[in-house]
């Protein structure tokens, strides 16, 4: 109800503009408008700005304007962007802690980055084709070259395996161990080579094991694989700000006796954390479209370095207190992606 009542104040306000200077809004030749009276909300005007609702005093009608407006959004973040990136990269700690202190203006929001990061991480990997759902797994020369060592590797041990089998004086005990090792060792070659013919992985039958709200999401793996990696692509997209949530708790462990930090101070922490590990899964994924995976490969080494400064400067840590809680925030870390893939599947199979 508030947005539709925002959205009626805005249209009455712009009414009424026009009401009290009926040409209000209407540009010149020279593409400007020429009102005295703020267009948005009809506030008279004594500056550059309304001083009621913000809004520019004089906007722009033409195309020119239209791009400028487009570009200035897209890159500049209103000077935003340039100011908020370098520290999240480098100095988390101390952007954290400053936005939390009330520095807003300066910052890109938590919620705001978050967003962007989203939209332009899946668009990266739907771009270098991680998302493809092209059921063919393609292989480069030097991949086929390893998994063709791989394979010869393995079934050089299942020889020897089958030799120590026929071996005299062995105990069932033993016999059957040797025989299980086999089967493993035979069903990876199996894999390596459906991998090096092109084929996709057949997802294994579903068992007596197999929770009751996994076999749905299972069955389907195996009988469509594109259609559920669709699914699994749309639910973590639209669902993705559900690792905030997931994630707050985690942190809140590492102060759980603290009255100085609260549940805010965690959620723009977290916040601000997953948008640079996002950002690092766009460097990434634009890496290895170019060919450079074995760069990529390194960035992954990096977050635990990004949390350890995160934390230090945000919560003003000693180095020793920095470095346990980092420990423990990459394990929790672990454990929310865990939480958040199967709350993506358990969603993509509704």
């Amino acid at each position: 109800m508030g947005e539709f009542e925002a959205i009626g104040e805005a249209v009455t306000g712009g009414l009424l503009a026009r009401a009290v200077e009926p040409g209000a809004g209407e540009a010149g030749a020279d593409g400007h408008t020429h009102e005295q009276n703020c267009l948005n909300c009809g506030k008279r005007l004594a500056g550059p700005y309304c001083s009621d609702c913000g809004q520019k005093a004089h906007v722009h009608r033409s195309l020119r304007a239209f791009m400028g407006d487009f570009v200035a959004g897209l890159v500049n973040f209103e000077g935003k962007f340039w100011r908020t990136l370098p520290m999240l990269a480098w100095q988390p700690g101390e952007m954290t802690r400053r936005y939390i202190a009330g520095e807003r203006a300066r910052f890109i929001s938590p919620i705001a980055l978050y967003l962007f990061t989203v939209f332009a991480m899946f668009a990266v990997l739907n771009f270098n084709g991680t998302f493809s759902s092209d059921s063919e797994v393609k292989v480069g020369q030097s991949a086929r070259d390893g998994i063709n060592a791989e394979i010869a590797a393995e079934q050089k041990t299942v020889a020897r395996l089958e030799a120590q089998r026929k071996t005299a004086g062995i105990d069932a005990k033993e016999l059957a161990r040797i025989d299980r090792k086999i089967a493993n060792k035979k069903a990876e070659v199996a894999a390596a080579q459906k991998v090096l013919t092109g084929q996709s992985l057949v997802v294994a039958d579903v068992g007596d094991e197999t929770p009751d709200w996994i076999r749905p999401f299972v069955e389907n793996a195996r009988d469509n694989p594109e259609a559920v990696s669709l699914k699994v692509q749309e639910a973590a997209s639209k669902y993705s700000w559900l690792l905030i949530p997931i994630s707050v708790p985690f942190l809140w462990l590492l102060f759980p006796f603290s009255r100085r930090y609260r549940l805010y101070d965690h959620s723009v922490f977290v916040t601000y954390s997953l948008s640079f590990m996002m950002i690092l899964v766009i460097a990434a994924g634009l890496l290895v479209a170019i060919g450079a995976s074995g760069f990529a490969a390194f960035l992954f080494f990096v977050p635990p370095f990004h949390m350890y400064r995160q934390l230090k400067g945000a919560y003003q840590l000693g180095r020793f207190s920095a470095v346990l809680r980092t420990m423990a925030l990459v394990s929790f870390a672990f454990a929310a992606a865990g939480m958040f893939a199967a709350a993506t599947v358990a969603i993509s199979t509704m």
